[in-house]
């Protein structure tokens, strides 16, 4: 009958995340709907002072949270783009290389995206999200670059 097409498994099997390291998050607002910036009115937006929408600002101040929710989780750069955020998170282990009581990147996003969801009262969000275990420190480093210059290729993009 009218079958949904299946969702590709973008999850790695049998993997634990929440498993020590740095992990590249992306997550996408539902149908890309562009709501977590302000409109620029045509003219060019610096990146650095990127005009949040109130929704953009609720993003922001509950990404500022994670590392005070969560010990064993740090966010190590982010960027909120009109229509998807991009996280650098890292699970830290103790002096033993154990996790204490670390959440799964899962359960991190789940619960992120709960609360934006119940301050403003609607869900703006895309289903799943997308998630890269970060292999070295060169992956690191072209991830904080791409995170650190995504705000600017966009505003350059945007220009005639």
């Amino acid at each position: 009958m009218n079958e949904q097409p299946k969702r590709k498994q973008i999850r790695i099997e049998n993997y634990d995340y929440s498993a020590p390291g740095a992990y590249f998050v992306t997550i996408c607002t539902a149908n890309r709907a562009k709501v977590l910036w302000l409109h620029c009115r045509g003219e060019l937006c610096s990146p650095d002072k990127v005009p949040l929408s109130d929704v953009g600002a609720i993003v922001d101040r509950e990404i500022e949270k994670l590392n005070a929710v969560y010990d064993a989780v740090s966010v190590d750069k982010f960027c909120i783009m009109p229509d998807h955020i991009h996280l650098l998170l890292v699970i830290h282990a103790d002096v033993d290389g154990r996790t204490q009581f670390a959440p799964t990147i899962s359960r991190v996003v789940k619960q992120f995206k709960g609360s934006i969801t119940k301050q403003i009262g609607r869900s703006i969000w895309q289903k799943s999200f997308y998630e890269h275990g970060i292999r070295n420190q060169q992956d690191y480093d072209e991830i904080w670059e791409y995170i650190e210059n995504n705000p600017l290729k966009y505003t350059q993009k945007r220009t005639p």
